[in-house]
């Protein structure tokens, strides 16, 4: 029975954890389908401090995890610099056009909350204050 039980508790986590989208454009697909908004997040996995803060205490929280996965769609737009960490090209690509448009200023962290048109609703980085439900608050407050 134990060996049932952490089966399970590792499906519905992997679960929670999968639901980070890895192409815009079906992300995009999946706000418009699903009528969800997408949070666009910019980062810098292995070189910003704050970044890896925010992913660690906020975003991959079951807290947030759970509740985003029925109320957004969630798109990293990452910019690592080690070279073993290094994206393809295509997602490199896509995550460029991403950050001219919706990062002119080249903050890190960068939340962006944007609609399934892609109209930005609001923009948030990361206070280490916040609890999990402060920012989810914070971006639900985006929406409404």
């Amino acid at each position: 029975m134990k060996k049932v039980l952490t089966f399970l508790f590792a499906v519905v986590t992997c679960g929670i954890q999968a639901q980070w989208q890895t192409n815009y454009d079906e992300a995009l697909a999946m706000a418009k389908n699903e009528n969800k908004p997408i949070v666009l997040v910019f980062s810098g996995s292995d070189w910003c401090g704050p970044c890896i803060r925010l992913k660690k205490t906020i975003l991959d929280t079951d807290a947030f995890s759970e509740y985003a996965l029925e109320n957004y769609v969630l798109y990293n737009a990452d910019f690592p610099r080690k070279k073993k960490n290094q994206l393809d090209d295509d997602l490199l690509s896509q995550n460029k056009t991403l950050f001219a448009e919706y990062n002119p200023k080249g903050y890190f962290p960068l939340v962006v909350v944007l609609d399934e048109q892609q109209n930005v609703l609001g923009k948030t980085g990361y206070n280490r204050r916040n609890s999990v439900q402060d920012y989810i608050s914070l971006i639900d407050g985006f929406i409404e």
